[in-house]
């Protein structure tokens, strides 16, 4: 019996690529680098802002020098204007609903900043929907590594499995089988279904509503 959910957050409940693609850019031109489509950042994203910007650099064949002088720049602009064409994707609100009448406990364990995640949750998602809220925090190690999935476990008293993990990229699916949990590949995000089944997802979701039913039916 599934008693837990753990959600990734860009690309698994909000679509921040329009966001993420925007402040990208404005920090690429701001050191007169060519910007990159939106539709790019899909494979630069998912482990966390430093490493998105790296990927940037190598996108463009860019020197690497000001790496570090980039992503100040990029976590200040986005952290001043975090909800910046920042949507939530349709039926996350209700799934959530959802789990909370089923008595089961949401978490967002984010790569993202953990300042920025948990405002970003606290604004965009209704009040009480979430039990927990993880960002990338200092001296933890990122996603794959299952450190902070073990923490959430731990912390809603629960058995691993008894808790889901869903999400939108290879690395998620790679998080959940690092700490033993059955994960969700959602296809509304950033990812290929080709990647996520590649990853070994047990279950893959084309629409919210879907998770929702896997539960209730057991399937895991």
């Amino acid at each position: 019996m599934i008693k837990a959910c753990i959600f990734d957050l860009d690309g698994t409940l909000l679509n921040t690529l329009d966001t993420i693609a925007y402040f990208g850019n404005e920090a690429l031109e701001n050191f007169g680098i060519e910007p990159i489509p939106t539709e790019e950042y899909k494979n630069l994203v998912g482990n966390g802002s430093k490493i998105l910007i790296e990927r940037m650099l190598k996108f463009r064949d860019a020197d690497t020098e000001k790496c570090e002088e980039i992503h100040k720049w990029y976590k200040e602009k986005y952290d001043n204007d975090f909800l910046y064409l920042t949507k939530v994707y349709d039926g996350i609100i209700a799934m959530l609903e959802t789990l909370k009448e089923m008595g089961i406990k949401a978490a967002i364990l984010s790569n993202k900043d953990d300042s920025t995640t948990k405002k970003v949750a606290e604004i965009m998602l209704d009040d009480g929907l979430i039990d927990l809220c993880m960002g990338a925090r200092e001296g933890k190690p990122l996603k794959p590594d299952p450190e902070s999935v073990f923490e959430i476990v731990e912390s809603f008293g629960v058995a691993r499995g008894e808790c889901l993990y869903i999400g939108d990229t290879g690395t998620d699916i790679e998080t959940a089988k690092n700490a033993g949990l059955c994960s969700v590949g959602v296809l509304w995000g950033f990812r290929t279904e080709e990647e996520l089944r590649a990853e070994g997802a047990d279950i893959i979701a084309s629409r919210p509503e879907e998770i929702i039913h896997a539960i209730k039916n057991r399937v895991f």
